[in-house]
């Protein structure tokens, strides 16, 4: 057991306005807060709580100066709040220790200039433990909660997600659904508690009912077909959870991204049927999948999909490059096709590097494949014989292969 005057490290890094407009240093900073926590969570779980309440008080009085446009100093503090949740539930102390960390952090919530810890209101739930300190939180803050809304559009109180979970946490359901409906706007933010209170309720249709009423101008309409999307997963009804929000549930930072997510949680639908439908559903774009189809093994359709629409001639290049000996026709094929894509002028910052790379990557593939390199070299020249400027670069630069 660690004294209970244990000095944190992270402690004096975040100081108020500790740092200038540049993310990269907190953003460390932060890191290593977090592993300071999970270092002693190993031998003091309430030690570790406690470390993260301080860090959680701290983190955005530090931040106020810091450059946050990117969104990577956001995330950063967003994934600090998932790991530290957890850590301050679990510990084993008293009612009253757990209210004051409460206290402690309601107070961090209110006092926050830039609002990055905002997210933690929506952890309330997880963080009351008991139904009985959720209760003294519903109660602190509806009567408040009804008040600003009575007052309109313009009203608002950093309490109401806190209120919001509060009442969820204690089982109060019909009286947390009966409070959103007073709220001015229908806000996924608000309104997503109501779901949570319908599904705890067994009323798994109404809640499906009640997501979907929510979408608007301005919704955040993934969020809603994610909680969509697990209602009817859970309720066994995965085809018709395929077919209405697969796509907008799933949807990730690159076009395999989404294409590997869906087949994750889709198992039993043929990756090819997965493929198809979102290349149907994104039209004029057909050639940003060809990755998906690769990964997948579709090596036919990848192809296909490379020469229906512009395709990234560097991510071509890689296929042909790594596929050359495991899929030397499928290689091939790709090289060709980004050739032809850099002779009619598609990519970014082309170089000679990257007309080079794909004539050697085309020919290595040619050579597993067993076929004549002299006609391979006679398929590329005629690829890069156009009049165009970008077809006269290649040309120029091929006239040695």
């Amino acid at each position: 057991m660690k004294p209970a005057s244990y000095k944190w490290q992270f402690a004096q890094r975040f100081r108020r306005h500790a740092f200038g407009w540049r993310s990269d240093l907190p953003i460390q900073r932060i890191k290593e807060a977090l592993t300071e926590i999970r270092q002693v969570a190993r031998s003091d779980a309430v030690l570790a709580a406690e470390g993260a309440v301080k860090f959680l008080e701290k983190v955005s009085p530090a931040l106020e100066h810091v450059d946050s446009s990117s969104g990577a100093l956001g995330s950063a503090v967003n994934r600090a709040i998932e790991t530290l949740v957890p850590v301050i539930a679990g510990a084993p102390v008293d009612p009253a220790t757990r209210q004051r960390w409460l206290e402690r952090l309601w107070e961090a919530i209110q006092d926050q200039g830039v609002p990055y810890i905002e997210g933690l209101s929506d952890e309330w739930d997880k963080l009351c433990v008991t139904a009985e300190i959720a209760n003294t939180w519903a109660d602190r803050f509806i009567d408040l909660v009804e008040h600003v809304w009575s007052e309109g559009p313009g009203g608002y109180f950093a309490g109401t997600p806190i209120c919001l979970a509060s009442l969820y946490a204690t089982g109060r359901h019909a009286q947390l659904i009966a409070l959103v409906e007073h709220a001015p706007f229908k806000l996924w933010h608000y309104r997503c508690w109501g779901v949570k209170a319908l599904l705890a309720m067994g009323r798994k249709a109404e809640a499906l009912a009640y997501a979907e009423d929510t979408r608007g101008l301005n919704s955040p309409d993934g969020q809603i077909a994610q909680t969509c999307e697990a209602i009817l997963l859970s309720s066994g009804l995965a085809d018709e959870a395929y077919r209405r929000y697969a796509r907008e549930a799933n949807q990730g930072t690159t076009y395999l991204a989404t294409f590997r997510a869906i087949a994750k949680k889709y198992p039993h639908i043929a990756p090819e049927t997965i493929l198809s439908d979102l290349v149907a559903a994104s039209p004029g774009e057909p050639g940003k999948w060809f990755a998906a189809a690769k990964d997948a093994g579709l090596f036919n359709q990848a192809i296909e999909l490379a020469n229906a629409s512009p395709t990234d001639p560097r991510t071509l290049t890689r296929a042909a490059r790594d596929f050359a000996q495991k899929q030397p026709g499928f290689a091939m094929a790709a090289g060709f096709a980004a050739l032809r894509w850099i002779s009619l002028g598609y990519g970014y910052e082309i170089t000679g590097v990257d007309v080079l790379d794909a004539s050697r990557a085309t020919l290595q593939a040619a050579v597993h494949a067993g076929v004549d390199p002299e006609f391979v070299r006679e398929q590329i020249r005629f690829l890069a014989s156009g009049t165009s400027a970008h077809a006269e670069f290649v040309s120029r630069l091929l006239q040695a292969i």
